[in-house]
C-alpha cells in the first residue's frame, strides 16, 4: 500500500462515527462525581482546585470505561492515585525547565512501557502524563501542589464510591461475554446444519475465558451461574464439530445425518436460551422441540459408534448448562410469560435441570473429592500481586525489535520535542503540543494516524462550538463549570462512538474547565489549534522515521501459530497413544495456545492490511491460503479431541510414533517458514506410511483418518507457501485409507 492511500485509509478510520449501544446511567454516574467535585472543589477552595479536582475526577471515570476485567472502583482508584502523584512530582520539578523535560521524557517512556502491561494499562499511563502537563500549572507552591495532587485523589475516590453505591447492572461485563460465547456457538450449531465443515471463530470464547479469571474475592461473589457454564461451552465446541463433520462423524445424507441436524438444531435452541438467561438474569425456558430432541429414549438411539458417544456427551453438556444457567433466575417470584412457568416446555426442562443436580449430587456423594471448590476459578492478580507481574511484562519487552519498546522511545522522545517546540512559540500554553502527541500516539501504524486526525479534527470543532457558546452565554464561573460538567457527561455517553466524536466534547470541556478558572476563551482557542496540530504532525512524523511495522513480521506470527497448532495436534495423538499416562491438561493448555496464536495472526494481518510497506516474504495469496490450512489442522485436532478416550481405554500404539513425527517436522517448518523456505512434512509422512493398519475401528479408525486429514492440511500449508507452485494431485493420498 502508498504512502497517499496509507494516510486516507486511516484518516477515514479516524473520523468514522459508529452506531453503539448507549450506557446513558453509567455516563450519568461518572458525570455525577464529576459535578460532586467540581461543585465542593469550587465552594471550599476556589476554581484553580476545582480545575484540578475535574482532571482527577475525570479521568478516573475516563478509566472506568476501558475495556477491562478488573472492576471499576479498582480502576478509577488506581487513575486517581497514580495522576495525583504524577501531578506533585510533575510540580516539583516545574521550576527547572531542563529537569521538568527530562522527568517528561522518561515519565512518558514508563507510560509507553506500560502497554506491555495491557491496553487499560498504557491508556492510563499515557493519559497522566498527558492530564499532568495541565495540571502542574495550576498550583504556585508546594504546599499548593500538594493540595491539588490530594484533591485529585479524591476524585478518583469519588468515582469509585459512586459506583460501589450506585451500581448499574452488577457484573454486566461478564455476562456479557459469556453469553456472547454461548450465542456464538448457538450459531455455530446453526450454520453446522448446512455446512458441516463451517469455521468458528474462537475469540468470543477467549474473551469469556479473560472474563472468569477473578481474584479470591469476586470468587466468593461471583454469581452462580457465572462459575462453570463457561467450561460447558468450551467443551460443546468440539463435540458439536465431531457430530457434523462426515469424515469422523455420519454420512452426508441419510438418517444419520437428519438425527444431527435435529441435535444441531436443538443445541442452537437450548444455547441461546442459556445465552439470554445469562445477559438479562432471567429463567432458562427451553423449546418443545428442543426438550423433545435432548430427551429420546436410549433405545432409540439413531446413531452408533463415535456419533453414538457424540450425542450422549452433547445431550449431557447441554443439560449442565441449562442446570448452570438456571441459576440466573430462580426467585421466589413467578413471571408470566407467553410460555409460563407452568407450560409444559418449561416443566420438562426444569425435571431436565433436576436430573442432572440429582446426577451431580450422587457423584459427589460416592467421591467427595469431586465437591466444588470456592476457590477453584481462574486467577486474576490483585493489584499488589500485579505489580510483579507488570514489571516481569514490561522487562521482556526490552528488546530491540520490540513494538512496545519502540513505542516506548518514539513517545518519550516526541514529548519532549513537542514541549520544547510548544515553549518555543509565542502563543503559550506550548504544553497542548506535548499532550496532543502522548494521546495520539500508539504501538502500531494505524492508530497513530488515525487517532491524529481525529484528534485535529474534533478538537477544531470541539474549539468552535465552545467559542460560539461561549459569545452567546457569556458564563460566569457557576456556569463555566455547569456546561463542562455537561460536556463530560456527553463525552462518556459516546464513548464507544468513536475517537473524533469524544475530541469534540474533549475540546469543549477543557474550554468551559479553563474558562472557570478565569482563562478567556481567546486565550486558548488558537493556541489549541494550532499547538494540537503540531503535536499531531510530530507523532505522525516520528513513526514514519522509526517504524515499527507488523508487516515484516506476518511470516514470524505465521510460524507461531503453526507451532501451536502442531503441539495441539501432537498432545491429542499422545492422548490416544498413552491415554493413562499423558498429562491431563496438556490438550487443554495448547488448545488455549492454539487461539492465543490465532488471534495474534489476526491482529497483526489487520495491522498491516492499513501499513504503507510491501509485503516482504509472504505475498498477498499466501497470507489468505495459510491461515485457511492452519486453521484446517487445528479442526481436525478439534475433532479428535471429541473423540478422546477415557483413561482406562486400550492405546493406539501408531499414535505415539505420529506425535513425536509431527513434533519433529512442526519445529524445523516453523523454522524453514521464518526463513521464507517450504516446510517439510517428510517425518510425518513416513510414519502415517508405515502404520500397519491391523484394527481399523474405534479409536484406531478415529486416529487413522485423523491423522490422514493432518496431513492433507499440513501439504496445504506447504502448497500456499510454495514459491514454485502447487503439489501434484495425490500427495495426500493416505488420507483416504
Amino acid at each position: 500500500m502508498s504512502w497517499l492511500q496509507a494516510l486516507k485509509d486511516t484518516a477515514r478510520s479516524g473520523l468514522t462515527v459508529e452506531r453503539k449501544r448507549l450506557e446513558p446511567l453509567v455516563a450519568a454516574r461518572a458525570a455525577l462525581g464529576l459535578a460532586l467535585v467540581v461543585g465542593c472543589a469550587l465552594y471550599f477552595f476556589g476554581p484553580a482546585v476545582a480545575a484540578s479536582s475535574a482532571f482527577g475526577a475525570f479521568q478516573a471515570a475516563l478509566a472506568t470505561f476501558q475495556r477491562s476485567w478488573r472492576t471499576r472502583p479498582v480502576l478509577a482508584l488506581a487513575s486517581g492515585a497514580s495522576l495525583a502523584v504524577t501531578t506533585f512530582v510533575g510540580y516539583l520539578t516545574g521550576s527547572h525547565e531542563v529537569l521538568f523535560v527530562a522527568l517528561l521524557a522518561l515519565w512518558t517512556f514508563l507510560a509507553g512501557m506500560a502497554w506491555a502491561i495491557g491496553p487499560t494499562a498504557g491508556m492510563i499511563a499515557s493519559s497522566n502524563v498527558a492530564i499532568m502537563l495541565v495540571t502542574v500549572t495550576l498550583p504556585t507552591s508546594v504546599a499548593a501542589a500538594a493540595g491539588h495532587a490530594a484533591m485529585i485523589m479524591v476524585g478518583g475516590v469519588v468515582q469509585a464510591a459512586l459506583i460501589v453505591l450506585l451500581p448499574v447492572r452488577r457484573w454486566g461485563a461478564q455476562r456479557d461475554a459469556l453469553a456472547d460465547a454461548l450465542a456464538a456457538e448457538a450459531d455455530y450449531a446453526r450454520r453446522l446444519r448446512h455446512d458441516p465443515i463451517a469455521p468458528f471463530d474462537p475469540e468470543p470464547l477467549m474473551n469469556a475465558r479473560s472474563a472468569a479469571a477473578v481474584t479470591p474475592r469476586q470468587a466468593r461473589r461471583r454469581p452462580a451461574e457465572l462459575h462453570g457454564t463457561r467450561g460447558l461451552a468450551e467443551r460443546i465446541r468440539p463435540v458439536l464439530a465431531s457430530l457434523a463433520d462426515p469424515a469422523l462423524g455420519v454420512p452426508t445424507e441419510g438418517e444419520e445425518r437428519d438425527r444431527v441436524r435435529e441435535l444441531l438444531a436443538a443445541a442452537a435452541s437450548t444455547l441461546d436460551a442459556a445465552a439470554r438467561a445469562v445477559r438479562k438474569g432471567e429463567p432458562v425456558i427451553m423449546s418443545p422441540a428442543a426438550t423433545a430432541v435432548l430427551a429420546v429414549p436410549r433405545e432409540g438411539a439413531v446413531l452408533t459408534g463415535p456419533a453414538r458417544r457424540a450425542e450422549s456427551r452433547l445431550i449431557t453438556l447441554l443439560r449442565d448448562v441449562v442446570e448452570t444457567a438456571r441459576g440466573s433466575g430462580t426467585t421466589n417470584t413467578r413471571r408470566r410469560t407467553p410460555e409460563t412457568d407452568d407450560s409444559p416446555q418449561h416443566l420438562t426442562a426444569v425435571r431436565v435441570a433436576q436430573e442432572a443436580a440429582r446426577k451431580a449430587a450422587r457423584k459427589i456423594a460416592r467421591h467427595p473429592e469431586h465437591r466444588a471448590d470456592p476457590h477453584d476459578h481462574l486467577h486474576r492478580p490483585t493489584v499488589l500481586e500485579l505489580v510483579p507481574v507488570a514489571l516481569r511484562a514490561m522487562r521482556a519487552e526490552l528488546r530491540r525489535d520490540s513494538p512496545v519498546l519502540r513505542h516506548a522511545l518514539r513517545v518519550s522522545a516526541v514529548s519532549a520535542t513537542s514541549y520544547a517546540v510548544g515553549a518555543s512559540l509565542p502563543l503559550g500554553h506550548g504544553y497542548w503540543a506535548p499532550m496532543a502527541a502522548v494521546m495520539v500516539m500508539r504501538p502500531d501504524f494505524s492508530q497513530t494516524y488515525s487517532r491524529a486526525v481525529a484528534r485535529f479534527g474534533g478538537t477544531l470543532l470541539g474549539v468552535t462550538l465552545a467559542s460560539v457558546l461561549v459569545q452567546l452565554t457569556h458564563p460566569d464561573t457557576r456556569l463555566s463549570a455547569a456546561i463542562a460538567i455537561g460536556c463530560a457527561f456527553l463525552m462518556f455517553l459516546l464513548l464507544r462512538t468513536g475517537y473524533a466524536v469524544t475530541q469534540v466534547c474533549v475540546a469543549a470541556y477543557v474550554v468551559f474547565l479553563l474558562g472557570m478558572g478565569g482563562l478567556q476563551w481567546t486565550q486558548t482557542v488558537p493556541e489549541r489549534i494550532v499547538l494540537t496540530l503540531a503535536g499531531g504532525l510530530l507523532a505522525m512524523v516520528a513513526y514514519a522515521v522509526y517504524p515499527a511495522w507488523e508487516t515484516p513480521r506476518l511470516r514470524t506470527r505465521l510460524a507461531d501459530w503453526l507451532v501451536a497448532d502442531g503441539r495441539y495436534a501432537s498432545a491429542v495423538l499422545q492422548r490416544y497413544a498413552d491415554p493413562a499416562g499423558a498429562p491431563g491438561d496438556a490438550v487443554r493448555e495448547t488448545l488455549l495456545a492454539t487461539r492465543q496464536s490465532r488471534i495474534a495472526w489476526q491482529d497483526a494481518l489487520e495491522r498491516a492490511a492499513n501499513e504503507p510497506v510491501r509485503h516482504r516474504g509472504l505475498s498477498r495469496s499466501a497470507a489468505d491460503e495459510a491461515p485457511d490450512a492452519l486453521a484446517q489442522l487445528a479442526r481436525v485436532a478439534m475433532l479428535m479431541e471429541a473423540h478422546l478416550p477415557s483413561r482406562d481405554t486400550h492405546p493406539v500404539p501408531a499414535a505415539a510414533a505420529l506425535a513425536e513425527a509431527l513434533r519433529t517436522d512442526v519445529d524445523a517448518a516453523a523454522k524453514a517458514v521464518r526463513e521464507r523456505r517450504t516446510p517439510k512434512w517428510d517425518a510425518y509422512r513416513a510414519a502415517l506410511k508405515a502404520w500397519d493398519t491391523g484394527d481399523t475401528t474405534g479409536d484406531n479408525k478415529v486416529v487413522r483418518k485423523g491423522a490422514g486429514l493432518l496431513l492433507e492440511a499440513l501439504d496445504e500449508l506447504s502448497d500456499a507457501l510454495d514459491s514454485e507452485g502447487p503439489r501434484p494431485k495425490g500427495s495426500a493420498a493416505l488420507t483416504t485409507t
